[in-house]
């Protein structure tokens, strides 16, 4: 096979990768601040079409900063959004306009006559003449100078759906089922999302002077490299960008690392062969050949442009048994080290023979869910294990789970005291219990989620063999808004995870390293420990601390970034499953349920058990199940 007929289509767009969100966020702002003052400097109007949801906050935050900070002025400027649930009354909580005041507008000095927001009120009949209008007004003003976008799982931009056409002008669009899926959370619950939005035409968006298209995140990784490297299809309504003369994808690491030069460069250019791409190009050369890593050939890495790798080798052989003893190193029955062995090759160290081991868990059944085999392997093999879950986890309780626990609670306690006084918290929450879901959840409700979710992780702990008081609540208090919109991550957050370590003085940490959480909560709690790490580093204690990050329910590392893969029996497996039935408020129909419809007792299974296969597809001894670790290094 020739390198040139199975080379992938290169980026087809303008692409910026950057460190983080926050950097490219940066930037964003950065440049719009420079077309405002362009236009300031000639007297004009700037007119800006801005999106909403999670990716541009940290622009408008940035945005806001300049304003306060540098006087950046809006006076000049004029804006469109791209669109607007349909129905929807302004003020309502899950409203753009409603976000858009309370993110941006309300935070800056334009005119509120210039600001130009979908309006979800109309009658159906009126929809039509609107979306009209919404056009003229657009063009009235002087077109799009500079237009930001988001873009979904689904390849839409606004809430132009797969099929929709180039040429299309704002209008009203039923919503993908998919789209509604990923809203459901800001709605609570899927029965909640509106099926229709008004939304700008992709025509619309393709009329803007610039186009900039922010991605941040692993789950936007796939349809960012499908939307840059593969053909334009209406199927994918984001790939009509590459036919935008001025358009440019600002991306974090993580949204960028499917694409071909990142992913696999050597399909694009010469490489620099470090260990770690090495690992990463026989992996996938396994995977493309259908071989185990000992059977490779010299010819099966030329026909795949990896010869210079072969002849720093010396041979496919020399190669070959090097790499397959690198990853046959990653795997280890011992999770806290194997007493009394050569840990030269082992993941972890042989010393302390007993560690003190602290697992961080997001909410309360990430560690079971990710790593309950493991946490069970620990303590049998004789570790002190600690847990700290540092949410309560409190809004992933339906209303339903809450009103059967506070009936329960208050007629216990009328039972037991004759009706005195004592039943009066769950009194209140049962009359609370009718809120409107566009309010705060009330604190007496949470309170009562909150405990739910407390006696489901202490039950799911000792089912395991951990004592009472190595099972440690933290409640960041970034996540006790009663709302999905949670606060920043604070001072007193951090605090609280410092503490904890203190207390503990663990040699291993193991916490949620997966930045493809849809909920986003798992990467709140991984900078909130990546933070409390940074203070405490010159604390001698923290010389013996090992960090190890497991993934969460969404996904699974690859072969070529794990650093510690630990075989399950099929016992063991059973056991993680029974753990995770444990709790049962997150068992059956969950509020938070995302696309995929399997119970988080069976996402962990099949992911654990396509990890043992890729293994054994790639020569190793075939187990039942693997859970997978890479270790942080601060």
């Amino acid at each position: 096979m020739n390198k040139e007929n199975f080379k992938e289509l290169p980026e087809r767009i303008d692409t910026r990768v950057f460190r983080s969100s926050n950097i490219a966020s940066k930037a964003i702002a950065d440049r719009i601040a420079q077309v405002i003052r362009e236009k300031a400097r000639k007297n004009r109007k700037c007119v800006l079409g801005l999106a909403t949801g999670s990716s541009p906050k940290g622009v408008y935050k940035e945005l806001i900063r300049l304003h306060n900070e540098e006087g950046l002025s809006f006076k000049n400027v004029v804006t469109f959004n791209l669109d607007e649930y349909y129905p929807m009354k302004d003020g309502t909580l899950q409203s753009y306009w409603r976000f858009m005041h309370e993110q941006f507008f309300d935070h800056i000095d334009i005119s509120p006559e210039n600001i130009h927001i979908p309006n979800g009120t109309l009658g159906i009949d009126e929809a039509r003449a609107y979306c009209d209008s919404y056009e003229t007004a657009i063009q009235e003003a002087g077109g799009l100078d500079l237009q930001i976008l988001g873009i979904g799982r689904t390849g839409h931009i606004g809430f132009n759906e797969p099929g929709s056409g180039a040429n299309s002008l704002t209008r009203l669009i039923t919503l993908d089922n998919l789209t509604r899926i990923d809203a459901a959370k800001d709605f609570f619950g899927l029965e909640h999302v509106p099926k229709k939005a008004i939304t700008m035409g992709v025509g619309t968006i393709l009329n803007a002077k610039e186009i900039i298209l922010m991605a941040w995140g692993e789950g936007k990784a796939s349809i960012i490299r499908e939307t840059l490297e593969d053909h334009i299809t209406d199927q994918v309504p984001a790939t009509y960008l590459q036919t935008h003369a001025n358009c440019t994808f600002y991306l974090d690491e993580e949204a960028a690392s499917e694409l071909t030069r990142i992913k696999t460069p050597w399909l694009v250019d010469r490489c620099e062969w470090d260990a770690t791409l090495s690992k990463r190009a026989v992996v996938w050369l396994c995977q493309k050949t259908s071989k185990p890593i000992l059977k490779l050939t010299d010819r099966d890495y030329n026909d795949y442009g990896m010869g210079d790798l072969v002849s720093k080798h010396g041979s496919a052989y020399e190669l070959n048994i090097h790499l397959f003893n690198q990853i046959q190193n990653t795997i280890t029955g011992w999770p806290g080290g194997k007493p009394n062995a050569d840990d030269s090759r082992r993941p972890e160290r042989a010393k302390p023979e007993k560690k003190r081991v602290l697992i961080f868990s997001p909410h309360p059944d990430d560690d079971v869910i990710s790593m309950g085999g493991t946490f069970l392997r620990l303590v049998d093999q004789g570790h002190e294990v600690h847990v700290a879950y540092q949410t309560s986890g409190n809004i992933a309780v339906a209303d339903h789970e809450a009103l059967r626990f506070a009936e329960f609670a208050r007629d216990y306690h009328s039972y037991l005291s004759n009706g005195s006084a004592q039943g009066e918290l769950y009194d209140k929450a049962l009359e609370q219990l009718t809120y409107d879901s566009d309010d705060v959840t009330p604190l007496e409700i949470r309170k009562i989620k909150g405990l739910i979710r407390r006696g489901e992780a202490i039950g799911a702990c000792r089912y395991f063999g951990i004592p009472d008081q190595q099972v440690h609540y933290l409640d960041l208090p970034f996540y006790e808004t009663g709302k999905v919109e949670k606060n920043p991550l604070g001072h007193d957050d951090i605090k609280i995870m410092t503490d904890i370590i203190r207390e503990v003085k663990p040699h291993q940490v193991y916490a949620a390293g997966d930045l493809a959480d849809p909920h986003g909560t798992h990467e709140v709690c991984l900078r909130a420990l990546l933070k409390a790490l940074e203070e405490l580093k010159s604390e001698s204690f923290m010389n013996d601390g090992w960090v190890w990050l497991y993934r969460g329910a969404w996904h699974e590392y690859s072969i070529d970034e794990i650093e510690m893969a630990i075989p399950l029996s099929p016992d063991e497996l059973m056991k993680k499953r029974i753990a995770i039935w444990r709790h049962q408020s997150q068992k059956d129909g969950v509020v938070f349920q995302g696309q995929d419809s399997r119970e988080f007792w069976q996402r962990a299974e099949d992911r654990n058990k396509e990890t043992a296969e890729l293994y054994n597809q790639l020569g190793f001894a075939e187990y039942e199940a693997i859970e997978a670790f890479r270790r942080y290094k601060f």
